[in-house]
């Protein structure tokens, strides 16, 4: 298969964004764009898909889509980093710590259309606890990023359970895929839920029959 061809110099100056214009990018994303991330050439790439599907980018109501797609993906992909926060369990606190309808947005690794769901996640505590609010950040850390949602699930589970050794991890996702409402099958209103338990929340029933019921997925 032949390379493609790079863009000659004088393409590259005519399409770069300036440097204020990514700089605007960092400031609404809140955050620099993950590594990797080269916002420049995607608003390129954005504005070549556009032509390719037939639109006129000289139409002032189109005239600054790439740029905004560009902006938009990278914002997608860009998980704030944050600091994994554990305080030790002094007061032997030994039953369920569960977060519920954490929302996040994420992207689908074969269409690159967002899913939009709300996550669940409960821990049995160990010998420390986790700072609460870091439920929600590791959802977003593994949301922000291309995924199929049934990978994502086990990704935070097993995070949290290599993490903070719990005596059990519970987590479930419920959430809406516009690769198949809007598109293929156009099942509007549908919705996709998957689990995922390891430790006690997988092997004792009790716990088990408990994390489910307060995440609304009771068994009974």
């Amino acid at each position: 298969m032949t390379p493609p061809s790079l863009p000659s110099a004088a393409d590259e100056a005519a399409d770069t964004i300036p440097t204020a214009d990514i700089a605007d990018v960092g400031r609404r994303l809140h955050v620099a764009p993950a590594p990797g991330i080269r916002v420049d050439a995607a608003e390129r790439a954005a504005a070549d898909l556009l032509r390719a599907l037939g639109m006129d980018l000289s139409d002032p109501t189109l005239a600054h889509t790439p740029r905004r797609m560009a902006a938009a993906y990278a914002e997608l992909l860009t998980p704030r980093e944050f600091a994994l926060t554990t305080f030790p369990n002094d007061e032997g606190y030994d039953e369920l710590v569960l977060v519920r309808d954490i929302p996040f947005t994420s992207l689908c690794e074969h269409h690159l259309l967002p899913f939009t769901g709300a996550a669940t996640v409960g821990y049995l505590p160990g010998a420390r606890i986790l700072g609460l609010s870091k439920l929600a950040r590791v959802v977003e850390m593994f949301a922000r990023r291309p995924q199929v949602q049934e990978r994502m699930t086990k990704q935070i589970a097993g995070w949290l359970d290599t993490q903070l050794k719990p005596r059990g991890v519970g987590v479930v996702l419920e959430a809406e895929h516009t690769c198949m409402t809007v598109r293929g099958a156009r099942a509007r209103g549908s919705s996709t839920v998957t689990s995922a338990l390891l430790g006690l929340a997988r092997s004792d029933g009790r716990t088990r029959e408990e994390f489910l019921s307060l995440s609304g997925r009771s068994t009974r």
